[in-house]
């Protein structure tokens, strides 16, 4: 009996690897669709592959299509598309492959940098395996297995490894100072939001050196940690960021608002038990929206309370000082970093995304919690919760990979398109081999991967609002023959502006490519 409670984390670990690996083995035969950000991602890659420089987009200038722009692309990391396309460059595979073993590898590195970590600050294997498996329960686990996120895989492989040298470094010196230099550069390839993160890593890992050395060392501790750090983020900023802008480099200026304070506050929570995936997304909708926005804010406000709860209880709970350190420092420093960046109004969507780390590093301390409590309705309660969330994300990985299997459109890429059907791709594509000088224009970002003989533009999609700025999308020139392809819903004063947004060119011709999507073409 002994034995086998023994092995029993073992086991789990087991199960999940074996589970990744199945997963991606099926992904690798019929590759994930792609969010939009990785898909800019992708563009830049197309671009590079095309003879562009390092990091940039070549698209034709919207002043005057005659000739092309090149940007250098901050708004996102580069490690979304340079780890794919370096399993493009060695072994050969498309970029849907690529995809595939991009997931594979970092859902392999993040579940082994977790438990290493959640050991490492002093849960048992069997609390630290169990926080895996519920944590490979919760719908952002297989998300990539339906989309491609990009960075958002990549920083889950990261961190659970830049958590355990946080935990497991005791002494100053030179592995200290290597380890703070390469955690921000490699932290920053992942994604670009990972500044916080590293910070709030860094400012947890000082003070706890600190806490074993007398106060006048504390000076030393900051400079060891803190030289490191500022070479790395200047670094960075030399020759990335400033090269152009960021979520955080453009602001609307402050406006005061609830929602601003409660979901920080409400993080916990809304990362760590998937409520805003699960809800749509409770200020930022990724579907149809469950709650009006009143409900959302009623809901933010008790969401917020219950997670001031929970930290509490867990912080009480855990007998390790260094984790309740951690808690402490992460939970405090993204209610800062996020309560300011929102009331600022800086682009970035009110997404748990954006604090997933919270939601991770709790999930151990739930788990203890849970075991010490007397009174079995909070077992039950959890188990409950646990399954529900088991439950919706077996739903959503059998749907999306039955849809992406099934119903999207495949090109040259591999990535399952789920913009087009497959009769209208053959017909781009069949354009696409014909033409040398013409130019495709889609209002989805990743359809132009499937282009490799011409210029494309990518518009902005146009909502149901028809809240439009017809600077964002006015094209100036004629450059050859024009190919506009619209889905058949954009058909009225969608179709109407789009058409619109090119001046210099007459006479359209529209034609069918299948029953749901349109072209418009001008020679």
């Amino acid at each position: 009996m002994i034995t086998a409670y023994q092995n029993l984390p073992k086991a789990i670990m087991a199960f999940l690897y074996l589970a990744v690996i199945v997963l991606g083995i099926m992904i690798f035969i019929a590759p994930p669709s792609i969010f939009p950000d990785p898909a800019n991602g992708f563009r830049v890659m197309r671009s590079m592959q095309l003879g562009g420089g390092f990091n940039r987009l070549i698209t034709p200038d919207a002043d005057n299509l005659t000739k092309n722009t090149s940007e250098f692309l901050t708004w996102w990391s580069p490690g979304q598309y340079l780890v794919p396309y370096t399993f493009k460059l060695l072994i050969g595979v498309n970029t849907g492959q690529a995809s595939a073993l991009t997931i594979t590898l970092c859902q392999l590195l993040g579940l082994g940098g977790f438990y290493a970590f959640f050991k490492k600050i002093g849960f048992s294997p069997l609390i630290s395996s169990l926080s895996l498996l519920f944590i490979a329960c919760q719908q952002f686990f297989v998300v990539p297995y339906v989309f491609y996120n990009g960075g958002e895989i990549l920083l889950f492989a990261f961190l659970g490894w830049f958590l355990y040298g946080c935990t497991a470094i005791n002494t100053v010196g030179w592995q200290l100072t290597l380890f703070v230099l390469l955690a921000g550069w490699i932290g920053f390839f992942c994604k670009s939001s990972v500044v916080w993160m590293y910070a709030a890593g860094l400012l947890f890992l000082w003070m706890r050196l600190s806490s074993l050395r007398p106060s006048a060392e504390w000076i030393r501790n900051a400079v060891w940690i803190g030289l490191p750090a500022i070479v790395s983020m200047v670094s960075i900023w030399l020759f990335f960021l400033s090269k152009g802008q960021n979520p955080a480099s453009v602001s609307a200026g402050v406006k005061l608002s609830l929602k601003a304070i409660f979901f920080p506050l409400a993080s916990p929570i809304l990362s760590g038990f998937s409520v805003d995936d699960l809800s749509h997304g409770l200020i930022y909708h990724t579907g149809k929206a469950i709650f009006s926005n009143t409900e959302a804010i009623i809901l933010l406000a008790l969401l917020a309370f219950l997670s001031l709860w929970l930290i509490q209880g867990v912080v009480r709970a855990v007998p390790d000082k260094n984790y309740k350190l951690l808690v402490r420092v992460f939970y405090i420093a993204s209610v800062i970093f996020f309560c300011i960046a929102y009331l600022r109004q800086m682009t970035i969507s009110y997404e748990a995304r954006h604090f997933r780390i919270i939601g991770l590093i709790v999930v151990p301390g739930v788990l203890y919690l849970l075991s010490k409590v007397k009174l079995p309705v909070y077992r039950v309660a959890f188990g409950l919760i646990w399954a529900g969330i088991a439950v919706s994300s077996v739903i959503y990985i059998v749907k999306g990979y039955s849809f992406n299997g099934t119903k999207s459109a495949r090109g040259f890429s591999g990535i399952a398109q789920q913009a087009i059907d497959q009769k209208a791709l053959n017909e781009v594509i069949a354009l696409d081999k014909k033409n040398r000088d013409a130019i495709f224009v889609f209002v989805n970002e990743s359809l132009g991967l499937e282009i490799r003989h011409n210029r494309v533009v990518t518009l902005n999609p146009i909502g149901d609002d028809l809240r439009i700025d017809y600077d964002d999308y006015e094209q100036g020139g004629h450059a050859g023959p024009l190919y506009i392809i619209l889905p058949e819903s954009y058909a009225g004063p969608k179709e109407k502006f789009i058409l619109k947004s090119f001046p210099d060119y007459k006479g359209w011709y529209g034609s069918m490519l299948s029953d749901n999507y349109v072209m418009y073409e001008a020679k």
